[in-house]
């Protein structure tokens, strides 16, 4: 089966980027998930394994379930660690831009870093949109994955065999939470080629999916059970349902980066469901509120995004923001309700 992605311009574009390179930054965006941290960790070992010595730098803090994969004390947080983030940025010759489409994913301060930065920049992404002036855009919006895509730029430079579990595992981690366990935009044989070669390198794929989704703590549970019994509102009559946590209600179940992971689309079980809406209160900021929104088959969840959330992403998974109140983001979010959902 033929995984390759790149012409062979862009590969050997791509080697030398890498070979020429002394100081290296893998970055991802804001709010990172399970495919911007593992691919962003995958990416680096393999970097590692090419004798560089990459800095991984994420915008602030990610989910405490993927503590847990391999090289995850390497990564820097921004937010924590302004000035040395700067000067990494600014004496980078190369920054490899993980999971987004356009520097303003990586919030407002650290995207200026990088715009002030001479570095070269690279884009290894799956997201539509992609934004220009790159030195090289590795863009596949048809990939499940920005973990799949590192798996085969990996294969297609010839870095397969020496793979082992460090890369191994941040790419099935990756390529698993953004598909949701592989239920959703997962449908074409080469992810399960991708799979099969990566369990030649002894990865426990039960037990990946244990340290993500059998990993988290007590209120957890406790607030699913909030949200489903008191807070979600259901629209059977346009197939949509929606809920809205305040940051009262997050202070109340102890809430911890991650604990509302994968809540949007647990509404979509519903018979009939088309698309599903999150919104929550930003637990430091007034007036900004996160929206999340996942659908089936058809409806744009990405086209919704753009006109209602500022935001983007894929046709069944994409997100945004409002610098509003609560009761006006679920205000908004009955007027695309109407626009999207006849």
């Amino acid at each position: 089966m033929n995984i390759n992605l790149l012409s062979e311009n862009e590969c050997a574009q791509l080697r030398t980027i890498i070979a020429e390179a002394a100081n290296i930054v893998v970055c991802c965006h804001q709010n990172p998930d399970g495919d911007a941290i593992g691919s962003s960790l995958a990416w680096a070992e393999y970097l590692r394994q090419q004798g560089k010595d990459p800095r991984i730098v994420v915008p602030d803090m990610f989910p405490d379930f993927l503590h847990w994969m391999p090289g995850v004390e390497r990564i820097l947080r921004y937010d924590k660690h302004v000035e040395q983030a700067q000067l990494l940025l600014s004496t980078a010759d190369v920054v490899f831009c993980m999971d987004f489409n356009a520097i303003d994913r990586l919030g407002e301060k650290m995207g200026d870093d990088l715009r002030a930065s001479q570095a070269q920049r690279v884009l290894i992404d799956h997201h539509l949109g992609p934004e220009p002036g790159m030195t090289l855009s590795i863009s596949h919006p048809e990939l499940c994955s920005t973990a799949e895509l590192v798996f085969r730029l990996i294969w297609q430079l010839g870095g397969f065999e020496q793979m082992d579990r460090k890369i191994a595992v941040p790419i099935y981690c990756g390529m698993m939470t953004d598909t949701g366990g592989f239920t959703y935009n997962s449908t074409t044989p080469e992810i399960y080629f991708i799979i099969s070669q990566l369990l030649t390198k002894r990865i426990n794929k039960d037990k990946i999916y244990r340290s993500v989704y059998n990993n988290y703590s007590e209120w957890r549970m406790r607030l699913i059970g909030y949200v489903l019994y008191t807070k979600l509102n259901v629209f059977a009559d346009k197939h949509a349902a929606y809920f809205a946590l305040s940051r009262r209600d997050l202070k109340r179940f102890h809430y911890l980066k991650g604990d509302a992971e994968g809540l949007v689309n647990m509404p979509l079980q519903i018979k009939g469901m088309k698309v599903s809406l999150s919104l929550r209160e930003d637990t430091e900021r007034d007036n900004l509120v996160w929206v999340s929104i996942r659908s089936v088959d058809n409806f744009p969840a990405n086209k919704m995004a753009e006109q209602f959330f500022n935001g983007g992403g894929h046709l069944n998974a994409a997100g945004g923001r409002l610098n509003c109140s609560l009761d006006e983001a679920e205000r908004i979010v009955r007027e695309a309700f109407v626009a999207f959902c006849c």
